[in-house]
């Protein structure tokens, strides 16, 4: 099993005097000065920071960057990136850590060193993931490049902060979450061909074995006992055993409730009978975000060694188009007895979940978090900036919020009125999975709401946010290691 993260994160003093280093990165905001302690650096440059600096070449705008060449030993180059006129300033720091490990990456320099002036540990932490991010680039399954055209990869940062005890709280921390992103975006880029079902449940073993968390997984004779009709309806269509995962950390009370975080594990989606066009369905090996990111967020709770109790789901299979295939107008049976009228084989996720769901009750859970690739309505309502989040409790839905705003990943919440309940209304079952284009997302996750019985709920809809298609500047095409941080600073939240 490859591991998470490759980058090498530390974090030292800053002493720009005696800095030894290929590429100096310096985060500075919006109308930025040449400050005191930005002298050495200034003098490795030959005066041309502080030139840029009163010239206003360089401003401190978001995502603005200006390169200066230094000398031959000390600081060999400067990297100016602005943060812009962020209230958030962990926030502005994570992005520009991102684009400054990209730009390095692309210099091959091979290390580099992070300056933002005086940082508390939450901005240490932020500054280390967005490096870590920047950082993450999949080439296991490319040749190597021409000698004479390759580049070193970054395999090391450090983030320069005055403060011993926030340099040592906020790179551990760092360090933990990078390595979940770094999973879970790495599980992310894999194909449908070797992500499969399977593999899935390997990495849980891998990380339950490194980090001392307990493994089940339920294959599809256990699921037939347990009289999981709606999820085998998608996974009848394929050949691959599905597979239902619980990962358990427990190292909080031995008797407390743990935080239940649910995933969607399609491996691919083709659509099944109601299959999807062909133009860009090689996107739909990213119909498994959702468990991606459950397995990134464990890795970081346990690297973290957080005082709580957790367990991660995962509902993991790939929804195919056979013989044996679901079709329109089946009807099943979910685990917890309601019956549903399949309209379309393509909203396949939601049918997984609902025995997922159903089986976490019997966990006592405190909370249950779920996190799915579901809807495309979810993006033409939100795009690809926030994530679309709705549950049965207000003040969970609150605290999902504030950790997805504390990590990184804007949600937006979504109304779950009983009004919009007669559109999956199904004339021969309880329930049917589709209720057409008018409010797509909200329907979806009403429907799960039918089998989130008896807990605290909140739905997570990551289809504009899971992955993305362009180049966003932090990160590449590809998947962006989305829920892993709401997951993160939620289970963090608990645990405080």
């Amino acid at each position: 099993m490859t591991l998470a993260m490759t980058l090498a994160l530390t974090a030292a003093a800053p002493d720009l005097g005696t800095l030894e280093t290929p590429l100096l990165v310096i985060a500075l905001p919006s109308a930025p000065t040449l400050s005191g302690e930005l002298q050495p650096a200034d003098q490795a440059a030959n005066g041309a920071l502080a030139r840029a600096l009163a010239r206003r070449d360089f401003r401190g705008g978001r995502d603005e960057v200006l390169f200066l060449a230094g000398g031959e030993r000390g600081i060999q180059r400067l990297l100016l990136v602005g943060t812009g006129n962020a209230s958030d300033r962990a926030g502005g720091l994570r992005r520009a850590a991102a684009l400054a490990a990209r730009q390095a990456g692309r210099l091959g320099v091979g290390q580099l060193a992070f300056f933002a002036g005086s940082l508390a540990a939450n901005e240490v932490e932020a500054a280390g993931v967005g490096l870590v991010a920047g950082a993450w680039d999949f080439r296991e399954m490319k040749s190597a490049a021409p000698a004479d055209e390759q580049r070193a990869p970054l395999e090391s940062a450090v983030v320069l902060a005055a403060d011993a005890g926030a340099r040592d709280a906020g790179i551990r921390g760092a360090q933990a979450i990078g390595a979940g992103h770094s999973l879970a975006r790495r599980l992310g880029m894999l194909p449908g061909n070797v992500c499969t079902p399977d593999y899935l449940a390997d990495t849980a073993r891998d990380i339950a074995k490194r980090l001392g968390m307990s493994v089940t997984t339920l294959d599809r004779a256990a699921m037939q006992r347990e009289k999981m009709g709606s999820f085998l309806a998608v996974a009848q269509g394929t050949t691959q055993d599905p597979k239902l995962i619980m990962l358990e950390y427990r190292r909080g009370p031995k008797d407390g409730k743990p935080v239940v975080l649910v995933g969607k594990g399609l491996c691919f989606d083709s659509g099944g009978i109601s299959i999807k066009p062909a133009q860009g369905m090689e996107w739909m090996k990213f119909d498994m975000c959702g468990a991606a990111g459950v397995l990134g967020a464990m890795e970081a709770i346990g690297r973290l060694e957080l005082p709580v109790n957790v367990v991660g789901l995962i509902g993991s299979t790939t929804n195919m188009p056979s013989g044996e295939a679901m079709k329109p107008g089946d009807v099943v049976q979910a685990s917890n007895g309601k019956f549903i009228e399949i309209i379309n084989t393509d909203a396949e996720g939601r049918l997984v979940l609902a025995d997922v769901l159903s089986f976490a009750k019997r966990l006592s859970p405190e909370a249950v978090i779920d996190a799915a690739t579901l809807t495309g309505a979810c993006v033409i309502a939100l795009g690809h900036t926030a994530t679309g989040v709705m549950g049965t409790d207000d003040r969970l839905v609150q605290d999902v919020l504030d950790a997805g705003k504390r990590a990184g990943e804007p949600g937006w919440p979504l109304p779950l009125w009983d009004d919009y309940k007669d559109l999956i209304k199904s004339d021969v079952a309880d329930i049917k999975n589709s209720g057409g284009r008018p409010a797509g997302t909200i329907t979806a996750a009403l429907f799960l709401k039918e089998f989130a019985e008896g807990y605290p709920w909140v739905h997570l809809d990551i289809a504009g946010t899971a992955y993305t298609e362009s180049d966003l500047g932090t990160v590449p095409r590809g998947p962006t290691g989305v829920p892993v941080g709401t997951f993160v600073e939620f289970v963090r939240g608990r645990a405080r």
